[in-house]
């Protein structure tokens, strides 16, 4: 499904588009394209594909899911797949965005997710001296925004566990607490095998050799990684404290059934 179609030149936008426009735009000196579906089917993705020139083993990504982040090079453009972590009834929802850049377009490609990025598109044309930048500071803010959405579920994962572990001691030791402690790491596993692979992709967008079209916005994709270094620290210390509740739960379970047998 097409959310939006859009050109841009010189920091602002020119129009939103039909798709029979996009080749007209791109004809313009100066000018990009940004489009972005939602849920699209493979033929949409292919259509679109076709408008760009998309490359044909990155639009083949697109069109399949991904267990892990990456960031690929493909000649003068970039295939950028990050994982979307939203809060769950039982467990957490990951979704999926599939980003391509070049030095004149932008798609994303959004996927089994609930939270879209028109606040991130509202977000870059209220700057348009960073947008003047083109593509490259699309791709940032959509990075940024996938990055601060992990921040708040690694914040209720963190007070799930204090309170996890006030019972520990208050309460008597419980199959539940285990239950739950599990439950609990399941969840913060999703999120690392967001997060990691992520910040390890991330690098190859600032020092040394960068892509030609992010090169000016190094600094950018710099804070980017290190959200995500502090994210990975995050979680690195609630596995150890996870961990540290289930073996404390455990010996307390054990400590009580010997108490109980004399």
């Amino acid at each position: 499904m097409l959310v939006n179609c859009a050109a841009y030149s010189d920091g602002r936008k020119l129009a939103d588009i039909r798709f029979e426009q996009i080749t007209e735009y791109l004809g313009r000196e100066g000018c990009f394209v940004w489009v972005a579906l939602s849920d699209a089917s493979d033929e949409e993705i292919d259509t679109v594909g076709g408008y760009f020139n998309l490359h044909k083993l990155a639009l083949e990504d697109a069109m399949t899911s991904h267990p892990r982040p990456k960031i690929e090079e493909y000649g003068d453009s970039l295939f950028v797949v990050m994982q979307l972590v939203e809060p769950g009834t039982d467990a957490l929802n990951i979704g999926e965005v599939d980003v391509f850049v070049g030095r004149n377009y932008v798609v994303s490609v959004r996927n089994n997710s609930k939270a879209g990025f028109l606040g991130v598109r509202q977000r870059c044309e209220e700057e348009p001296h960073l947008l003047k930048q083109g593509p490259a500071f699309v791709l940032y803010a959509l990075m940024d925004a996938v990055v601060q959405r992990y921040f708040p579920i690694l914040e209720s994962l963190e007070s799930e566990i204090e309170a996890i572990e006030s019972e520990i001691f208050s309460k008597a030791p419980s199959r539940q607490i285990i239950e739950r402690l599990y439950a609990l790491k399941i969840r913060l596993v999703d999120l690392r095998h967001a997060a990691v692979p992520l910040m390890e992709g991330s690098h190859k967008l600032f020092g040394g050799r960068v892509p030609t079209i992010v090169s000016n916005l190094q600094d950018y994709f710099r804070d980017i990684s290190d959200h995500l270094v502090r994210i990975n620290g995050g979680i690195e210390v609630l596995r150890e404290n996870i961990t540290t509740a289930i073996q404390i739960n455990l010996s307390l379970v054990t400590f009580e059934a010997g108490e109980v047998n004399k």
